[in-house]
């Protein structure tokens, strides 16, 4: 009998090729120490200082974080960039979800930048209420504008915070007018009061609009016309064009009704195509002539310091708001309360009275 010949297959396993030691584990070793040591603050601040972008986003991720250990740092950080900051213009841009807000951004900031500035986007995507996730796409959708060395874009999650604006969004101004950036601008979701926020922390507010598509009526009816420095109507082009004219035409018209602004502005409604880049460069001429009004009436410092006023109040309910919610007597007076709501033992005044003298009390 003769024996069997054994045949190799395929699935035979090969011994790869080692990896010098030396260079492997020495690498893997640096890797591993820079992933687990954090820079200080002094090493972000001179990161910042220098316009890098890497210490600027990895900055204002500690600053937008909820962690206690952040918190401090956070403070430190803003402190040494806050005599660095106040060097820019503040554009505040929002409109309806559809108005291509993203797309003038784009266009937007690609023409700043041609004019030697160093712009930056701050773009508020929207949580979901449900899994408090955010697309945060704004990168994707400004593929040319990301690539600009004079540009930088940050989208952030709106989370729970008034209208959609990222509860640290007026930090994050601060951090990036001390990096260089000299033009900001904070894109909103455009939905319920963003608006407000935004505009308690700009210094010209756009309005985008649509033409045609049943907003002219309502843009009229609501406040938001009182806040906005200019109304731009968006797509103005092709068989939209018409319909763009008639709009500009009309809100015009609605803003002659109101009541004349303390800074001597009239707001100006104007006509763009974001998509074909017309109508773009008169828009920041219009804001540059809106800048060298105010700043020599004096209205521009004057707007400045009171939304400083109207942030600290902000800091100071939200503070309150947090220790009330954290407070144990508090969180577990809350449970009953709430359970005697349920089955019709009390009101919610009622209860609200009770918590309030528990926090009072502590």
């Amino acid at each position: 009998m003769t024996k069997k010949k054994l045949h190799k297959t395929a699935l035979n396993e090969k011994d790869g090729v080692l990896q010098p030691e030396t260079l492997s584990n020495s690498v893997a070793k640096k890797l591993k120490e820079k992933r687990k040591k954090s820079p200080t603050s002094k090493e972000f601040i001179k990161g910042i200082l220098k316009e890098n972008k890497t210490a600027l986003s990895r900055a204002i991720t500690i600053v937008e974080s909820t962690a206690l250990k952040h918190q401090q740092q956070a403070k430190e950080i803003i402190e040494a960039c806050l005599p660095h900051a106040n060097k820019s213009i503040r554009i505040g841009i929002t409109g309806v979800p559809g108005v291509g807000k993203s797309t003038f951004i784009e266009q937007f900031g690609k023409l700043i930048v041609q004019q030697k500035h160093k712009v930056s986007v701050l773009a508020v995507d929207p949580s979901s209420s449900i899994s408090g996730g955010s697309i945060l796409g704004d990168k994707t959708r400004m593929e040319d504008l990301v690539k600009e060395p004079n540009a930088f874009i940050r989208p952030s999650a709106s989370g729970d915070s008034l209208g959609g604006v990222a509860r640290k969004t007026r930090e994050t101004i601060i951090l990036c007018e001390a990096a260089g950036y000299d033009v900001i601008l904070i894109e909103t979701v455009g939905v319920g009061q963003s608006e407000t926020a935004v505009h308690s922390m700009c210094d010209f507010f756009l309005l985008m609009k649509l033409a045609g598509a049943g907003d002219e009526l309502q843009g009229i009816k609501r406040g938001i016309m009182e806040m906005a420095d200019s109304i731009v109507i968006n797509k103005a082009d092709g068989k939209n064009l018409t319909a763009a004219k008639l709009a500009k035409t009309e809100f015009n018209r609605a803003l002659h009704l109101y009541p004349p602004k303390g800074n001597n502005w009239i707001p100006k409604t104007m006509t763009c195509s974001a998509i074909k880049n017309k109508g773009v460069s008169e828009i920041w001429n219009l804001i540059l002539e809106y800048v060298s009004i105010t700043k020599k009436n004096g209205y521009f410092q004057e707007k400045r310091k009171e939304q400083n006023k109207f942030w600290l109040l902000q800091t100071i309910e939200a503070s309150l708001k947090s220790d009330f919610y954290n407070n144990p007597s508090i969180k577990k007076e809350l449970k009953k309360q709430l359970s005697a709501i349920e089955e019709n033992k009390t009101t919610p005044f009622e209860a609200a009275t009770t918590l309030l003298k528990i926090q009072k009390n502590n």
